[in-house]
């Protein structure tokens, strides 16, 4: 496997192409779009929702959750989760920036 040197981009570069990659599996835009209808859930919640076992939402909670994407809160023995704005936030900036981009300049 090859060296990615991410050390040689800045550090909000590195940032977006995490958001960017958490976010590239449709079960992760799909437990996204399950949590903007709900204001929070538990993972069985979830699991209920998606044609996936658990261990695989699990494994896609735990890919947004390191990626500052969702946040979890222990409520007893489950996770209650939720979107987490910050990282939402950096890739609104981020996708801004292209619109306003797009919508002043014409292509070739």
């Amino acid at each position: 496997m090859g060296i990615t040197k991410t050390e040689h981009f800045t550090t909000t570069q590195n940032e977006l192409a995490i958001l960017a990659k958490a976010m590239g599996h449709p079960a992760r835009i799909a437990i996204i779009e399950y949590l903007l209808k709900t204001e929070s859930c538990i993972c069985g919640d979830i699991v209920n929702e998606l044609p996936l076992a658990q261990p695989t939402v699990s494994q896609h909670l735990k890919e947004l959750k390191n990626a500052g994407l969702i946040k979890g809160n222990i409520e007893g023995n489950a996770i209650c989760y939720c979107l987490n704005e910050e990282g939402f936030t950096k890739l609104k900036g981020f996708f801004e920036t292209i619109t306003s981009y797009l919508t002043t300049k014409e292509c070739c």
